[in-house]
């Protein structure tokens, strides 16, 4: 029992910011994701013994979120809220124009449709491949790679939609 106890610790302590930042991802509310990690971190206590290989762990941790959130959203659909500038702020990139940049394209992605935003997340932002991805999402490799095209494609068409009413906006005033 001491050594479940200690290998859930490691578990919490190794994944909670990387769960939580998948959370945001998806909810974009700070209270909903800490509560999507709660509810993730206490599912995996009780199934804990159910985890047969610890270098899955992670990928075993993202299914229960992912579940925990559709659980979620077959309840009600919140109202969506604008994230703010100071939430996707960066130290190191404090132009405005990179600020503006940087914020259209978190909309932009947050716009798509789940079954393109989820593949193009865990890609950018967790770095999986094709195959890990279609492992997490259970869908077939050219499933996957289908929607990631068609969320690249998709964001082209935001942003340069995006830019161009910028133009037009800054050159009518």
């Amino acid at each position: 029992m001491q050594d479940k106890h200690r290998f859930f610790e490691q578990l919490v302590s190794a994944y909670s910011n990387d769960l939580y930042r998948y959370a945001y991802w998806l909810c974009k509310q700070p209270t909903v994701a800490e509560d999507l990690v709660q509810e993730t971190f206490t599912r995996a206590w009780k199934a804990i013994d159910n985890l047969k290989d610890e270098k899955a762990a992670k990928v075993w941790l993202i299914t229960i979120l992912r579940r925990e959130n559709a659980r979620m959203y077959e309840k009600y659909q919140p109202q969506l809220l604008e994230i703010e500038e100071g939430l996707v702020a960066d130290d190191y990139h404090n132009e405005p124009t990179y600020k503006i940049e940087k914020q259209q394209l978190h909309k932009a992605i947050f716009d798509l449709a789940l079954e393109y935003k989820e593949p193009l997340i865990l890609q950018i932002m967790w770095g999986y491949t094709g195959e890990e991805i279609a492992q997490q999402l259970e869908l077939k490799l050219a499933t996957v790679n289908t929607r990631l095209y068609r969320a690249r494609q998709q964001l082209k068409v935001i942003l340069t939609e995006t830019a161009g009413s910028n133009n037009r906006t800054s050159t009518l005033g």
